[in-house]
């Protein structure tokens, strides 16, 4: 914990678990603006999940980026962040006897031994707990700032200028006040905007090869009750972000957040959100980070919706065909990943205003409960996109016909999986709590040196 109680403390977050040394100086310089225009500490925080050759790579990229009193740097392997992640949950588990989910489980859910876009990004989370952060600023290794006038576009701007704000006093700070005022008095909870350029997901091969089936594809995962029209347009609106036109001007929104405009690679939490629930923790599945969207959302909390929107670019790794059978691979586990989700966000909306207590803070408890409600659902449905996605990537032939051989042995682990991904998000649920609680307690280390080209020899 910083002894400075008058300076407010933020992270800026950088997970990665690929070369991204472009990156890392981009974000480094936009937590130097951050520190410098709005009088904040910023901890820069990478979790550098990559191999040994490409980390020390980013160990070089962390130690030339300039020394900046308002900007700490933390760059931790995976070494370092799991001998804090087992601290943090030894504490837990001694601190709160009802916890009585197993360590090693925890560990498990909290850092994989393979790619979860929810348990990188709750780790930042618990690290910006222990660090005392008011809020997570998430970026992410394969985009980059838009320029005007050959300067960066940020969005931090917006988003120090309004997340954990009282949304009355946030009014001024944004272009377009919509908010009803029945919402005033509530914190803003999320700020965030989407990208520009390719996208999102790596399916622009088969929109150029087969437009018809690329409808189709993109269609599985939309809920099983909507109609063609419907369908259609969650095709049209999906993976896109905010298309290509280049950054002008600033706009941004005070209202209930438009969470289809906002992606991960682009957003801020406040502490009252992130401390409360966590993501759902699946492994090899995209899509699994949006649940806070969606629970901001049907909370009814304030957001800030701008359009400074982050440049979405791919590396060299998806390109390969070990990289194609991976996201292939995530792609379809998110396809599946709807079953159990759908009942949880419909069940969110629902539950409406319920959600909060009466100081406006998340209530965790029907978040598990409704997760746990939603492992049940009937497998049905997933066999059906599991045969249509087989059916269309065979039209589509070549590599895409080698994938659907590849998916066959697989189907029935794959399914399971996606039964205990929402079975784990509950139990994670029930520990984050306590989690939090003991993170906030638990010494992280020293930060890393950054300035001169010095060695950061600790990363």
């Amino acid at each position: 914990m910083n002894g400075d109680t008058a300076v407010r403390d933020v992270c800026l977050a950088l997970p990665t678990n690929r070369f991204c040394v472009p990156a890392i100086s981009a974000v480094g310089e936009e937590a130097a603006w951050a520190a410098r225009e709005f009088g904040v500490r910023v901890h820069l925080l990478i979790l550098d999940s990559a191999d040994a050759a490409t980390r020390t790579d980013h160990a070089k990229a962390v130690a030339e980026l300039p020394a900046d009193p308002g900007v700490v740097v933390h760059h931790l392997d995976e070494e370092r962040q799991r001998a804090f992640l087992r601290a943090a949950i030894d504490r837990a588990r001694a601190e709160e006897p009802a916890l009585t989910a197993d360590a090693d489980h925890l560990l498990r859910l909290m850092l994989p031994d393979t790619v979860s876009y929810g348990a990188c990004t709750n780790r930042a989370f618990l690290f910006a707990a222990a660090l005392g952060c008011s809020s997570v600023h998430r970026r992410d290794s394969d985009s980059s700032y838009q320029r005007l006038h050959g300067e960066p576009v940020f969005p931090i701007h917006h988003e120090l200028r309004s997340i954990g704000r009282r949304a009355a006093d946030a009014a001024p700070g944004v272009t377009h006040h919509t908010l009803d005022p029945v919402h005033a008095e509530k914190p803003v909870a999320l700020v965030g905007s989407s990208f520009v350029g390719e996208l999102s997901v790596d399916l622009g091969e088969i929109r150029a090869l087969d437009p018809a089936l690329y409808e189709e594809v993109v269609g599985l995962w939309a809920p099983a009750d909507y109609d063609a029209e419907q369908r259609r347009e969650l095709v049209a609106d999906s993976f896109v972000g905010n298309g290509t036109e280049p950054f002008t001007d600033d706009r941004a929104v005070l209202d209930l957040p438009d969470i289809w405009r906002i992606d991960m690679c682009n957003i801020a939490l406040d502490r009252e959100v992130y401390e409360r629930v966590p993501l759902p923790p699946a492994t090899d599945t995209i899509g699994s980070d949006y649940l806070l969207h969606h629970l901001v959302l049907h909370a009814a909390l304030p957001g800030v919706t701008h359009n400074r929107n982050i440049v979405n670019h791919y590396t060299p790794e998806r390109r390969s065909d070990a990289g194609f059978t991976a996201y292939q691979l995530r792609f379809t586990k998110f396809l599946l990943s709807m079953l159990h989700l759908y009942p949880v966000y419909d069940a969110l909306e629902l539950a409406g205003g319920s959600l909060l207590d009466a100081d406006h803070h998340l209530r965790p408890e029907p978040v598990a409960e409704f997760a746990r409600e939603a492992a049940g659902a009937d497998r049905a449905e997933n066999h059906r996109r599991l045969a249509v996605l087989d059916r269309a990537y065979r039209e589509l032939g070549g590599r895409y016909a080698a994938f659907a051989d590849h998916l066959v042995p697989l189907r029935e682990r794959l399914l399971d999986e996606a039964q205990a991904d929402i079975e784990a998000f509950a139990l994670l649920v029930d520990a984050w709590t306590p989690l939090v609680r003991a993170a906030r307690a638990t010494a992280l280390g020293e930060p890393t040196a950054p300035g001169a080209g010095r060695s950061a020899a600790h990363a």
